[in-house]
């Protein structure tokens, strides 16, 4: 899960998602309708981070307890997959992110959605508490 935020009036807007990689970009499944779709049809430029291997390190003394982690920051462009067969491959890709299974999927469902697919422009990582 990664969290996406976008803004909308200069107001920051963040949604936490599931999604899948492949070939430098991000693949998110939506309902058609809602803010976020809203805010990518007048401005598609996001930022998304996502942490992993994270682990609270406790201390004796409450000031130095601290988190240790893996951390991935980048910035993009959002676009609206509407075709059929776009979204049933962005479908897979996601589901490979997170299971070796492979799944159909309704046309009723695939019909229901919308992917947002990320083309990736700029990332940045960082660390904590790992060598």
């Amino acid at each position: 899960m990664f969290v996406e935020p976008f803004s909308e009036n200069n107001i920051p807007y963040i949604v936490p998602v599931i999604f899948g990689y492949r070939e430098n970009c991000l693949y998110v499944h939506s309902a058609r309708e809602g803010k976020k779709i809203d805010i990518i049809r007048k401005n598609n430029r996001v930022c998304f981070e996502f942490d992993t291997d994270v682990e609270l390190v406790k201390s004796e003394k409450a000031c130095n307890w601290s988190v240790r982690y893996y951390s991935v920051i980048g910035f993009g462009k959002a676009f609206l997959i509407d075709d059929i067969e776009e979204k049933r491959s962005a479908l897979d890709i996601i589901m490979e992110h997170y299971s070796d299974d492979s799944y159909e999927y309704s046309e009723e469902l695939v019909n229901n959605m919308i992917i947002i697919k990320i083309d990736i422009e700029y990332l940045t990582g960082k660390k904590s508490g790992y060598q």
